[in-house]
């Protein structure tokens, strides 16, 4: 009988455009390099891709943010399944470790797209095998797939971050609103620190009263959490709010840098003392400014793809983050 971890088809991975720099560290944590594929944009915004050497019989994965700009990162991501699909892969699976679009996971008001399920039924129909991912804005995101998906999570490596700089006394973990109270609860469990709530019940109207807070931290060092950063008024009205009801050090933690419009200048003129995130998409230098700290998920991903490759339990891959970026 074969090793049971012993795979019958070649691995192959290959990198598009949205973040080269992380597919590296993926790739090096999996074991395997790049694969050589052409990328080509014409003048007029169409894609043209050529995968350069031979796929025949492999198991491939393609690594992908759905960042800025998202519907090129997407188009490529698209086309690319197209020609490995056609060049005789024996399955497809995208690494996608920001999922564009994800916001958009419910009809929050008459005659809205779902434009989450679209991208969930686009990836299926266009051949893909598997889907390997990393915090969804909602996890029950997973259930608009008919495929395998393997929904990643950082929140151990951003509680290491605290850990490694000794930051676990006279913590608090805050909520910048409702919705997100089960991601927070779960970074509060693994510093073993309270949680507190903003407030705030219409985004579109922040409060910097400190009556907004619901929990206490005055005198405490605040830890806000949350799964994206876009605009980032939400994060520093939030921070302003909780320097208000006499936080101290307040930090900032989220898995995706999206950092749209003016988000650098609202970041940089709030009380953050520090924001951080991960590699999930690339940022550009005038992007990453000083209170910007980057925790990689290439070895996560990486460790990932080869458990998945090799048919072992990524579930325990969790388990095993966790104790090693959680140590006291």
């Amino acid at each position: 009988m074969p090793n049971q971890t012993q795979a019958k088809h070649p691995l192959k991975m290959f990198a598009l455009n949205s973040n080269r720099p992380l597919a590296e560290k993926i790739a090096a944590a999996a074991g395997v390099e790049l694969g050589a594929a052409t990328i080509k944009h014409f003048s007029d915004g169409e894609i043209a891709i050529t995968v350069d050497e031979s796929i025949r019989g492999a198991d491939v994965f393609l690594i992908q943010s759905v960042s800025d700009p998202v519907n090129t990162n997407l188009m490529e991501l698209m086309i690319m399944v197209d020609a490995v699909r056609r060049a005789s892969a024996h399955s497809v699976t995208v690494v996608i470790p920001y999922y564009g679009y994800s916001r958009a996971d419910r009809k929050a008001r008459s005659r809205e797209p779902i434009t989450a399920k679209l991208i969930a039924s686009m990836l299926q129909k266009d051949g893909v095998n598997r889907v390997v991912t990393l915090d969804l804005h909602a996890a029950q995101l997973q259930g608009f797939f008919d495929i395998p998906m393997d929904h990643l999570e950082a929140t151990p490596l951003l509680a290491g971050y605290f850990y490694e700089h000794d930051l676990l006394e006279n913590l608090v973990v805050v909520s910048p609103d409702h919705a997100g109270v089960s991601k927070a609860r779960r970074m509060a469990d693994l510093l073993h620190a309270p949680l507190a709530i903003i407030d705030n019940r219409d985004p579109n109207k922040s409060t910097t009263d400190a009556d907004a807070v619901i929990g206490s931290v005055a005198g405490k060092n605040a830890i806000l959490v949350d799964d994206i950063i876009d605009t980032a008024v939400r994060i520093s009205i939030s921070a302003q709010t909780l320097k208000n009801a006499g936080a101290n050090d307040i930090y900032a933690v989220a898995t995706h840098p999206v950092f749209s419009q003016n988000a650098v200048e609202h970041m940089a003129a709030s009380p953050l003392k520090k924001v951080i995130v991960t590699d999930s998409i690339q940022l550009p230098d005038e992007k990453n400014f000083d209170k910007v700290e980057i925790i990689s998920v290439g070895d996560l991903m990486g460790r990932a793809i080869r458990r998945i490759y090799t048919d072992q339990s990524v579930g325990t891959l969790f388990l095993n983050e966790e104790r090693e970026n959680t140590k006291a």
